[in-house]
């Protein structure tokens, strides 16, 4: 894929992620993983991840601290990923996903975010400032830490249409919907979480295009949501597209989201449509569900899965 401009991504809560691979995991036992993998994760760090794999120039910033902080720096430059993080007090976080071969199935133990200083915010905001005159793209995404300002990601995203930057936003509840009047250019929830944010049913498809509009009359330009194995729905502002994606045999779909988000940046930053955009989002989530980390895709896969990945025009809508 051809690289254009730096791609920023943004997030608070960025963390380090065990994997622990099991060939039969049994609930209140003794299990001795087969194989364990560590990784530097998060949903912003997630989609810079998937970037650089799509060949793009990619820039990861947020908040680190401690020696978490600090390993999670090690696997990045390991991987060749730019970062310019704002240290913190506050340690980053560890998840783990525990992955049974057997079962096929994954469960995540997500450990939350501390809350970080006001000062923090600030010194985050003057980073993006000095930091958007670079870039192409803006993606903001992930949970806000405790007590964080509600209008962070608005400003997040103010800041990067005063330099004619375009953005993406991956985030639920009032830090999304305090940043819809900023005019993001794509918004990214799933079918729950635009419920829950603009309190609205989203249980059948009419309701899920009604809740979809609205989203674009509160600001946003466009919006994407992703539906799990279903697939997503895109609306430009104009039309809606049913994104369908092929039947797999997954490892673990955690970080597919992220990879979705990836995706979309890495065709919106090259102009094309957002139906188009969808679509290689689409294919990078499907490549994420095949592989053991969040946040992880093979070019390979994300190029034999786009031609399976069909958009179609939603009559009527």
């Amino acid at each position: 894929m051809t690289t254009t401009g730096l791609i920023l991504c943004v997030g608070t809560t960025p963390a380090l992620q065990r994997a622990m691979i099991f060939d039969g995991l049994a609930i209140n036992g003794v299990n001795r993983a087969a194989e364990v993998i560590e990784a530097a994760a998060g949903k912003s760090v997630n989609v810079a991840k998937v970037l650089a794999a799509l060949g793009q120039r990619v820039l990861a910033t947020g908040f680190v601290g401690g020696q978490r902080g600090s390993i999670l720096r090690e696997f990045l430059d390991q991987g060749g990923i730019a970062h310019d993080f704002i240290s913190v007090a506050a340690p980053t976080r560890l998840c783990v996903t525990l992955i049974d071969r057997a079962s096929h199935t994954h469960t995540e133990l997500v450990e939350e975010s501390q809350a970080v200083a006001a000062a923090d915010y600030s010194a985050l905001l003057d980073k993006l400032r000095s930091l958007i005159p670079r870039c192409g793209m803006l993606v903001c995404s992930g949970t806000l830490p405790p007590n964080a300002p509600r209008d962070f990601y608005a400003r997040c995203i103010g800041i990067a249409s005063a330099g004619n930057v375009r953005t993406i936003l991956d985030a639920v509840g009032l830090p999304l919907l305090e940043a819809l009047s900023a005019g993001p250019t794509v918004i990214k929830p799933n079918r729950a979480e635009l419920g829950r944010t603009l309190s609205l049913g989203t249980e059948s498809d009419d309701d899920l295009l009604a809740a979809m509009r609205r989203a674009t009359e509160l600001g946003a330009q466009s919006i994407v949501v992703t539906l799990g194995s279903e697939g997503a729905i895109a609306f430009d502002g104009t039309d809606f597209y049913r994104i369908r994606i092929p039947r797999l045999d997954v490892i673990n779909t955690i970080g597919s989201g992220d990879a979705f988000a990836a995706g979309l940046a890495s065709a919106l930053v090259q102009d094309q449509p957002l139906v188009e955009a969808a679509r290689v989002g689409a294919a990078c989530g499907c490549a994420n569900a095949l592989t053991y980390l969040a946040g992880q895709v093979h070019v390979e896969d994300v190029a034999g899965l786009l031609p399976r990945v069909q958009a179609t025009l939603i009559a009527g809508a």
